[in-house]
């Protein structure tokens, strides 16, 4: 699966991804776009965004995109915090499809 990892998920996350074509949004150079613009660069390049930002599905219409979306609800965007959540974010990621939101973690 082509996945964009968000700005809010450290770039050394994309690692941890095994089995998946990692890229950043910095490593895209799309540090700083809003939501929707973001969604619209994604169309087409990647199978699957992995967000913290919990307010992306009530600011954006996530059914109508060609691309899933993981949400990662963890204590904080540490690694720390977030490496333990990684066999369930791959998992999620394996099987989210278009148009839906996959949620991982408390």
């Amino acid at each position: 699966m082509r996945v964009l990892l968000d700005e809010n998920i450290p770039v050394d996350f994309a690692a941890l991804m095994i089995g998946h074509d990692a890229h950043t949004v910095s490593g895209m150079g799309w540090d700083g776009l809003k939501n929707g613009e973001l969604l619209r660069r994604m169309a087409g390049r990647f199978d699957v965004l992995v967000t913290m930002d919990a307010n992306l599905p009530h600011q954006q219409n996530l059914t109508a995109q060609p691309f899933g979306v993981v949400l990662v609800q963890a204590a904080s965007n540490r690694l720390v915090h977030l490496e333990p959540l990684v066999p369930t974010i791959l998992a999620a990621v394996g099987d989210v499809g278009a148009g839906e939101l996959r949620r991982v973690g408390a």
